[in-house]
């Protein structure tokens, strides 16, 4: 028996599952796996889709007759399809048919077409699941195919075609969204679409038809149709955009009350603290697009940029890709209702404190969102905050900036504590203030706190 501590989330799999054993990551393979993960090793479909960035690489540290461990490339940050902007979830749609095509080179074929074996890697999408393949036998269906539609295809089409805000149902159906109700849920003009007709209309009604996990007839498609299938499922997502529309929070710093001198300040100040903190680490909490994220980032250090408006994470991850840049992932996530612990018996995916602590945290005009568009007083926030990162640098804003009164212009300001010694003392129950400073021009105060706990 190995020492270990199984990863969540990898106990569904009878090839093998994750685990951690002196701080390590090692994923075990059983020894009902021991002949496809001969055949993806030798026949060359490893080497090729790490060299493409496609597949996770791995060392192999043990061999036994009933078990073999391989060491994956450690990731730091597992992020899940629901905290995906838009254009993620269809890199990581695409990159998932990639792997596919290319796996048939070999005759080798995806098992398993799940959202949750994709994660980003320096804004880029890579499969980190090594036994996600098996061979080939010529003739037969891609088993999978429903689960990529579920996981992919149908939660793309819903954000393009119905809400953008509809791709928050991958929380609740961790097994995909599914086709009978994505059906119903998309407008008729899209049964014009040749490719969601096939794969998301017809699909829920003739299941057996289109090959589904459930299917118990022997359907033979050849590899040409295989490969057509791929092809156009691949054309039909590329098909799939969505219009950014303009937001409050997309558009944030073109109508920011900073001054171009003030904010040049700001960006000074923040990122000699960040430096200050010498973190691996860093999580930004109302990030936007990110320009305070990039001050961790461009120095070399993890950074994730989350917020909660889908748009301003959608720029941040184009703007990644774009510029092809390293050690930042833009993430959705609503601080009011952060994601949780989900799955069976609650432990498939962990909700987001579990995945910290990070070991800087940025809270930049945050704290007057949270308090009194929220009404979250100041001691829960410092406390969630507590349990997100080791050193926090946040910004006071207080009643007297204009932003605070544009909150309070259309609702009674009953926020009686919502002062800058109230806020002191509620976060000394949990933060040590090292550095406090005045932002030049501006009524606001930037502090650099370390967690006492």
């Amino acid at each position: 028996m190995i020492n270990k501590k199984t990863l969540d989330g990898s106990f569904r799999d009878p090839s093998g599952f994750v685990f951690f054993k002196n701080n390590v990551l090692y994923r075990q393979i059983n020894e009902s796996y021991a002949d496809e993960y001969t055949t993806l090793m030798k026949s060359g479909l490893y080497s090729e889709l790490v060299k493409k960035g496609l597949l996770i690489p791995h060392i192999k540290v043990k061999d036994t007759k009933k078990y073999s461990l391989i060491r994956p490339d450690f990731i730091s940050f597992i992020s899940y399809p629901y905290e995906w902007s838009f254009s993620m979830l269809k890199d990581a749609a695409i990159a998932t048919l990639k792997i596919q095509k290319t796996a048939l080179k070999y005759n080798m074929i995806l098992k398993d077409a799940s959202a949750y074996n994709i994660q980003f890697v320096d804004a880029k999408p890579i499969l980190i699941d090594t036994l996600s393949f098996e061979k080939h036998e010529p003739g037969t269906p891609w088993l999978a195919y429903r689960q990529f539609c579920r996981h992919f295809l149908a939660p793309l089409a819903l954000m393009a075609y119905v809400n953008i805000e509809l791709g928050k149902l991958l929380k609740i159906y961790i097994d995909g969204i599914p086709l009978d109700l994505t059906s119903k849920l998309l407008p008729t003009m899209t049964k014009l679409k040749l490719g969601l007709l096939l794969h998301l209309h017809f699909h829920s009604r003739n299941q057996q038809k289109y090959a589904s996990v459930s299917s118990t007839t022997k359907a033979m498609i050849s590899q040409t149709g295989m490969l057509g299938l791929i092809d156009n499922l691949q054309t039909t997502i590329q098909k799939l955009t969505w219009p950014l529309p303009q937001t409050e929070w997309g558009d944030y710093y073109s109508s920011t009350n900073y001054s171009r001198q003030a904010m040049t300040a700001k960006e000074l100040m923040v990122e000699k603290m960040i430096l200050t903190t010498k973190p691996k680490s860093v999580w930004d909490l109302g990030a936007n697009i990110g320009r305070f994220s990039r001050l961790a980032s461009k120095n070399g250090i993890n950074t994730l940029a989350f917020d909660l408006d889908p748009a301003a994470v959608e720029l941040n991850y184009l703007e990644c890709r774009r510029a092809n840049e390293k050690s930042l992932l833009p993430l959705i996530q609503d601080l009011t209702n952060p994601s949780g612990d989900i799955g069976f018996a609650n432990q498939e995916r962990d909700a987001l404190i579990k995945r910290g602590p990070a070991d800087t945290v940025l809270a930049l005009a945050l704290i007057h969102h949270l308090a009194i568009t929220n009404n979250l007083p100041f001691k829960l926030i410092a406390q969630f905050l507590s349990q997100c990162g080791r050193c926090l640098i946040i910004e006071f804003v207080p009643k007297e900036d204009s932003q605070v009164k544009k909150l309070l212009s259309s609702r009674k300001d009953v926020f009686l504590n919502y002062f800058q010694n109230f806020f002191e003392a509620d976060f000394g129950h949990y933060f040590k203030v090292e550095q406090k400073k005045a932002i030049p021009e501006t009524k606001r105060t930037l502090y650099l706190m370390r967690r006492k706990i």
